[in-house]
């Protein structure tokens, strides 16, 4: 394994991060829980796993990976390359096959090898992954809302499938739910990250809905939203609101602690929609976000089957 140390001004050098371990350890700093305490033992193993895959496949994708290369020679790419996110995006691709026909390179997939072998997981929501990330290097606005919920079929929805796969509750309907929550998030994502998307050249807003509401993309980097970008993003928040109101009955179809996490991410996009709105749908500043008290009135809401 390559690893590189961190010179410090003085002269010290900091020990070389672990890719793995720094990869992981991200799972606290997102929006929604990634494997909760009062999950059993084996799947949260199991979820922190897929996480490690898919925060991995973010960070290539994103630019965001630790530096020093690391994670480029553990995939096999050439150090000249190691800034090359379409040749590491390659590399990871053809690691994730070795998952399931041999021994993976990275550290991340040998550790997501047992989970896919004792759950049954199929390539396809891992593939969609990678795919959605080869997206994100040619692709930077999207022309009509299809266009972005066929992103969010790559991006967003195999993450919800992959955690009915883990917890052995996949039927087409709850997948089908699933989806709906899922792209759903995906949504309120983008909406609170508009500024932050803009900064890496990425729109996630519709062309088609920037120009009904006279949005220009120069609108978006202003401080603070006008009456335009404010009714743009009420608009998509509505639609974030209608797909977590079809994939809501999820939560219902099954029982116990899995019952909990479903309603969860659930309620965090619901929060996180209110958050918006009570910023009056102005994005711009920064990241709205709920508080713990209006994320805890919408668990309790979605678990009583109200919304």
């Amino acid at each position: 394994m390559t690893r590189t140390g961190t010179t410090h001004a003085d002269g010290t050098v900091r020990a070389p991060l672990d890719p793995e371990r720094a990869t992981l350890d991200k799972a606290a700093t997102e929006n929604f829980p990634v494997a909760p305490f009062f999950l059993p033992r084996a799947w949260r193993a199991d979820l922190m796993a897929v996480y490690g895959y898919a925060r991995l496949v973010d960070d290539i994708g994103d630019g965001d990976l630790a530096p020093g290369g690391a994670d480029a020679a553990l995939l096999g790419v050439a150090p000249d390359r190691a800034d090359d996110r379409t040749a590491l995006l390659d590399a990871l691709e053809a690691d994730l096959r070795r998952v399931f026909d041999a021994v993976p390179r990275h550290p991340l997939l040998r550790r997501l090898q047992p989970t896919v072998r004792r759950r049954g997981l199929p390539p396809d929501p891992f593939l969609g992954l990678v795919a959605a990330n080869r997206q994100d290097q040619v692709v930077s606005r999207y022309q009509t809302y299809d266009d972005l919920l066929a992103y969010c079929e790559l991006s967003a929805n195999p993450v919800g499938r992959l955690v009915l796969g883990v917890t052995g509750t996949s039927t087409p309907e709850r997948v089908r739910r699933s989806d709906a929550v899922c792209t759903a998030l995906q949504i309120v994502e983008h909406l609170q990250d508009v500024a932050e998307d803009l900064g890496r050249d990425r729109v996630y807003l519709p062309a088609e809905d920037m120009k009904r509401f006279h949005v220009e993309e120069a609108d978006l980097a202003a401080p603070h939203a006008g009456a335009s970008v404010r009714a743009l993003i009420a608009f998509q928040a509505q639609r974030a609101r209608e797909l977590l109101d079809e994939g809501a009955p999820l939560v219902d179809s099954v029982r116990g602690r899995l019952k909990l996490l479903l309603a969860g991410f659930v309620a965090g996009g619901r929060a996180a929609l209110g958050a918006i709105a009570a910023a009056e749908y102005d994005v711009l500043p920064g990241l709205p976000t709920p508080g713990k008290v209006r994320l805890l009135r919408e668990a309790g809401t979605t678990l009583r089957g109200e919304g």
